[in-house]
């Protein structure tokens, strides 16, 4: 065999090597970083309710706590837990 062609054919074994343990090494930081569970947001003990509301949904934005009521209404609350502003449909 020609001097080269062994060189050459070490490092093709060399990268085929390199790039499976790379793989395996994105395989693993991927199943560690999303098999960890999401912190929940605290959500205030203060929140309030207009009487009959029904929570339909609830976010969380950086200075506000939306929910959205069954009827369609939009409550924003401050992170205190005090209601700051009503939208209606």
């Amino acid at each position: 065999m020609v001097p080269m062609l062994r060189y050459l054919r070490a490092l093709v074994t060399l990268l085929a090597v390199v790039m499976a343990l790379g793989m395996i090494a994105i395989a693993a930081i991927l199943w560690l970083r999303l098999s960890a569970p999401a912190p929940l947001p605290e959500l205030p003990a203060g929140i309030e309710l207009p009487q009959g509301s029904a929570v339909e949904a609830l976010t969380f934005a950086r200075d506000w706590i939306v929910v959205v009521t069954g009827s369609g209404e939009v409550l924003l609350y401050d992170h205190d837990g005090v209601l700051r502003g009503r939208l209606q449909p």
